[in-house]
């Protein structure tokens, strides 16, 4: 049987994300497994034999690591969109809520690995493509969301947002969240959005400030196409994805968002519900 191929996917600025994969890698060896670290980490460990570019994990490993907070594995999920390569996330983060393991579950965690004994679970992603003047001016994938708001500036934005051509409504205020199930529990829940259970196919669009008594989020079904035109008396307005990548908007920009060709799959070995996890990470309940 060919050897498990693991690429460790490390933020190198968390230091306990390398104290925790130096003391990894050689229980992983001993298991038979092949890792694989990026050219930096691998300097930084003292192990350059295990050194392989991002760019070519798709061609070895058959899942991925990722040391670090959410946020790493967002970067991550949207970097490897294209391949579907399963992705572990070890929690060294504040939060740690798509994150399944601690450092201290590494060791029962590879047993199951070896048993085959994971679970996987499919997250849709989003799509967003800018329009400017008629013309596409880019692409990208989320995992999360796609945040579209005002700057520093305290006046409002307009959004006209149009569901396969036809328009739905006009939001005035701070802005508007579109966001996957995943993402439902991230800044749209902040906003006052409900949160979506993760197996759910759809797509939550939710007001951010709305000037507006009957402005409320909207659960749409993932096969709607959503396109967004923004407007301001003012120059500031931008676009975010996923909270990591920042895109400046300009006065009659289009967004056009639908669910991505692409899936994210997360392995998952605990015994534990999504709902489980909202109430360990939120509090939302006593036992």
């Amino acid at each position: 049987m060919k050897p498990l191929q693991i690429g460790l996917a490390i933020n190198r600025g968390k230091p306990k994300a390398l104290i925790v994969a130096r003391e990894l890698i050689p229980i992983l060896e001993e298991k038979g497994i092949q890792v694989w670290v990026e050219p930096r980490v691998a300097n930084q460990i003292g192990r350059e034999e295990l050194s392989l570019p991002y760019h070519d994990f798709p061609k070895r490993v058959d899942m991925l690591f990722v040391f670090g907070g959410d946020g790493s594995i967002l970067g991550i999920a949207r970097d490897f969109a294209p391949y579907d390569i399963p992705i572990l996330g070890v929690n060294l983060g504040h939060l740690g809520f798509l994150s399944e393991a601690e450092p201290d579950d590494l060791p029962v965690l590879i047993d199951q690995l070896l048993t085959r004994d994971l679970q996987r679970e499919q997250r849709m992603m989003l799509e967003a493509e800018l329009y400017r003047d008629g013309k596409r001016v880019d692409t990208w994938t989320a995992l999360n969301d796609i945040g579209i708001a005002k700057g520093s500036y305290s006046r409002m934005i307009t959004c006209k947002v149009y569901l396969n051509d036809q328009q739905l409504n006009t939001f005035f205020g701070d802005g508007l969240v579109i966001s996957s199930p995943t993402g439902s529990t991230a800044y749209s829940m902040s906003a006052g959005g409900p949160i979506l259970a993760p197996n759910m196919n759809a797509i939550l669009l939710t007001p951010v400030c709305p000037h507006s008594l009957t402005a409320r989020p909207i659960i749409l079904s993932s096969d709607e196409e959503i396109t967004i035109e923004v407007s301001a008396t003012h120059q500031e307005i931008g676009m975010s994805v996923d909270g990591q990548i920042g895109v400046q908007l300009d006065i009659f920009d289009q967004i056009k968002i639908k669910r991505s060709p692409y899936t994210t799959t997360l392995l998952k070995w605990k015994d534990r519900t999504f709902f489980d996890v909202i109430r360990s990470k939120f509090h939302q309940g006593i036992d």
